[in-house]
């Protein structure tokens, strides 16, 4: 028992020792490799135009309706077009879907996969719809985002 202790007391002793050692004798500071020159960073571009046109509030001459997307909250808006486009796209293939997309003002790019999309700017903000299509799944992945807010 007195045994257990004292190895108890030792271990906790130099446990304490090795923190209180590391603290009290911190390693000498280290030159950076990197050069402090604060605030001599060159301002980030500006934003460029968009170059897709912005699809109508309502429905676009293709058939896809957009709703009055300016002034739609995100999380509702987006749930409500992935529903339209999974709807819409039901049974068609990549090509009937890219036909259909592009008819819709959608830039569509076909490689591992079909991702169509449509990204735009207006004053302040940035909105984007995405449809992708996927070998091996039965409805297409379709979101919509906006992000507003000034860029400093």
């Amino acid at each position: 028992m007195r045994t257990l202790l004292l190895s108890s007391a030792a271990a906790a002793l130099s446990c304490g020792v090795a923190f209180a050692t590391a603290i009290d004798n911190p390693p000498p500071p280290t030159r950076s490799p990197f050069p402090v020159q604060r605030g001599t960073a060159p301002p980030p571009p500006a934003l460029g135009p968009s170059t897709q046109t912005p699809p109508p509030e309502g429905q676009a001459p293709g058939g896809i309706d957009f709703g009055l997307w300016r002034g739609a909250e995100s999380a509702p808006y987006s749930l409500n077009f992935s529903n339209l486009i999974a709807a819409r796209e039901q049974g068609r293939d990549a090509p009937q879907v890219r036909a259909d997309l592009e008819a819709n003002g959608f830039a569509c790019e076909d490689a591992m996969r079909l991702d169509c999309r449509i990204e735009i700017r207006e004053q302040a903000c940035s909105y984007e719809w995405y449809v992708v299509v996927e070998a091996g799944r039965a409805a297409p992945v379709a979101a919509f985002e906006k992000s507003c807010g000034a860029r400093r």
